[in-house]
């Protein structure tokens, strides 16, 4: 049997193998710089304040609900992308995945304008309902949900894609509706990259500071999350901003190297189409 081609060895040009090397250190840099200043003594103190727990467990609130809203709407817009021809799919594709590379405070302008209470729809849901999302913990789902969606939605697009056709045609053929074709064939198939979409998404809410911080401020309870707490502390207590910035490199490293298997695993790997 020949060896697979995550466990073959390829010897790089000595030149780059140098440049590698060069470029490891200086993304790992970053993380000894935090760690060589951090106050390891007074670390329990400073992880144990009110303040930081408080952030701590609103950013873990927020970030579940925004990847729950992630995952409800953004698998059905993955299924259309990959699987409807409509006149204008690439544009509409471009503009549900704008906010990847868009910088996140002119997103948190763009939703304070849409969303806010004289915003394009905003003013609308404050009329008719008594909804307003600015400055208010639902604000802050809002903003994460805005920049964590794409990273499901490019992953489960992508996985239907790779996704053999003929499995799903199968099951139509022998009458299965398409509701439960998709439950029962294509969302058992494509599990892992749900899966990896979804803490991806996760994690990308779990740090989202500029949307954050422009479309709900940051108040102490009730939008202040991780990211804002250690914008804060570091203007206020710098010591107390690298432990809890530690926090947030901890649980953003363990999501990666988890996912190390199920998000790097298919690149390379062939798709299966129907010939």
């Amino acid at each position: 049997m020949n060896r697979s081609r995550r466990g073959r060895r390829v010897a790089l040009p000595l030149p780059a193998l140098a440049l590698a090397g060069v470029a490891v250190a200086f993304f790992a840099l970053p993380l000894a710089g935090l760690l060589w200043r951090a106050p390891w003594s007074n670390a329990w103190t400073y992880l144990t304040d009110d303040a930081a727990l408080t952030a701590l467990r609103l950013s873990l609130v927020t970030s579940l609900c925004s990847t729950v809203l992630s995952i409800a709407f953004g698998v059905p817009l993955a299924w259309m992308l990959a699987r409807v021809d409509f006149p204008g799919r690439g544009a509409v594709r471009a503009l549900c995945l704008l906010s990847m590379v868009l910088p996140p405070v002119v997103g948190g302008v763009a939703l304070f304008f849409a969303l806010g209470r004289r915003g394009l729809v905003g003013q609308y849901l404050d009329e008719w309902f008594g909804i307003t999302l600015p400055f208010t913990t639902a604000g802050v789902v809002v903003a994460q949900t805005f920049v964590a969606m794409p990273f499901l939605v490019v992953t489960v697009e992508a996985a239907l894609r790779q996704l053999d056709p003929r499995l799903e045609d199968a099951s139509r053929t022998l009458g299965a509706s398409p509701w439960y074709t998709f439950r029962r064939v294509t969302l058992p198939a494509i599990r892992p990259a749900l899966t990896a979409g979804a803490v991806l998404a996760w994690a990308r809410a779990l740090g989202e500071f500029g949307a954050t911080i422009t479309f709900a401020g940051n108040f102490p309870g009730v939008t202040q999350t991780m990211p804002l707490a250690v914008y804060l502390s570091l203007e206020t207590n710098p010591e107390q901003a690298i432990m809890l910035a530690l926090v947030m490199v901890a649980i953003s490293f363990a999501v990666l190297v988890g996912l190390r298997d199920r998000w790097f695993g298919s690149v390379g790997r062939p798709a299966q189409v129907a010939p």
